[in-house]
């Protein structure tokens, strides 16, 4: 049987939940796509790549930019977005995320890009990482790190196309 998860979407503070329900697209439209939130609202897969209730094995997200470097996060720096838990290593990289998650989450739900370009949901690794365009892609391995590097600018365009619809996909590479 194929479970559904609850969508949230945080935007400017307001949360806006959909379980089957029309979401009220003129509150979202600026920020998401409105296909894309048909697509989320059902999935077989989480939105964010989740293991134990934390967002990306626990990684603080805002330490690729900020200091382009993994960092592990604290459950002393928590914050609750977009229907899971994020890490941080300070509440400074906290408090920037949560002024503007968009600009710190990964692509893809933090998924593999590489494996999103090719149609294809995978799990990451907190190592095979890029900041691209102000934009973090987490991969699945370092092979798959190398091989997103070859002509990223397609594989980006691959991905975004098949975004968020392999969320539906019936199996997640591990």
């Amino acid at each position: 049987m194929k479970s559904k998860h609850l969508a949230i979407l945080a935007i400017a503070g307001l949360t806006v939940v959909s379980l089957g329900h029309q979401l009220n697209r003129s509150v979202v439209a600026d920020v998401v796509q409105p296909e894309a939130i048909a697509q989320v609202a059902a999935t077989r897969h989480p939105a964010v790549y989740t293991e134990n209730g934390v967002a990306l094995d626990g990684q603080d997200v805002v330490a690729y930019f900020t200091q382009s470097a993994v960092v592990e996060g604290s459950t002393a720096y928590s914050l609750q977005w977009n229907g899971t838990t994020w890490l941080f290593s300070s509440a400074a990289n906290r408090d920037l995320f949560a002024q503007n998650p968009r600009q710190y989450a990964p692509q893809y739900g933090g998924y593999c890009a590489k494996a999103a370009a090719g149609g294809v949901l995978a799990t990451t690794i907190p190592t095979a990482w890029e900041v691209r365009g102000g934009k973090l892609y987490l991969n699945y391995s370092a092979d798959a790190q190398r091989e997103w590097q070859q002509d990223t600018e397609t594989k980006i365009i691959q991905a975004n196309a098949n975004w968020p619809g392999i969320l539906d996909n019936e199996t997640l590479k591990r």
